[in-house]
């Protein structure tokens, strides 16, 4: 009696989107997605091209201007600096003086701090830079609200009335910080 031939046996695909589906599902739960928050920083709004810009006069005495060449060399106020540690204390002096000494500032409301950097700057040192520079301006507002700078830094969070007193103190003492745009001439990206 001749044999029946049988046909090749079909394998049960069904549950094999079922796995894939928990492998994807595994996979989104336990991968980490990085959040890397970057500079908060406040970019200044973008000019009308429409309108002429302004014409800003500016007392040279009011500008501490800090320079960071491609070799990462600093220049604070045309003396070489290599510790940005250092410029904290250098910063708090200039903005208050008060008209005291006529190499500083007239006053803590035209005090600004100009930062240039070059093109071949390294994050690390401007990262570096600009925190001692902003860390001033917050153990200036410390000092004035008496309290640390860990309580200025998380003023969000804390009671109504000392974030009105820092509202006011801001207002006495703008954080005038301003960051150029790097120059091109050191090479890097």
């Amino acid at each position: 009696m001749p044999r029946k031939k049988r046909g090749a046996g079909e394998i049960s695909t069904g549950s094999m989107a079922d796995i894939a589906f928990l492998l994807l599902i595994f996979f989104l739960v336990t991968t980490t997605i990085a959040s890397d928050k970057g500079l908060a920083i406040q970019l200044p709004p973008k000019p009308d091209p429409n309108q002429p810009p302004p014409d800003v006069r500016f007392n040279e005495r009011n500008l501490f201007k800090v320079l960071i060449n491609s070799q990462d060399n600093m220049l604070v106020e045309g003396e070489p600096m290599d510790d940005a540690s250092q410029l904290r204390e250098r910063v708090k002096e200039f903005v208050l003086n008060n008209g005291r000494n006529p190499e500083l500032s007239d006053s803590p409301g035209e005090a600004v701090v100009s930062f240039k950097t070059d093109r071949g700057t390294s994050y690390e040192r401007y990262v570096e830079v600009l925190d001692e520079l902003q860390g001033a301006y917050y153990e200036i507002y410390a000092e004035r609200l008496g309290v640390d700078t860990k309580t200025i830094r998380e003023i969000n969070n804390a009671e109504p009335s000392l974030q009105d007193r820092y509202d006011e103190v801001k207002k006495e003492i703008p954080m005038a910080i301003s960051i150029a745009e790097p120059s091109k001439t050191g090479g890097g990206s």
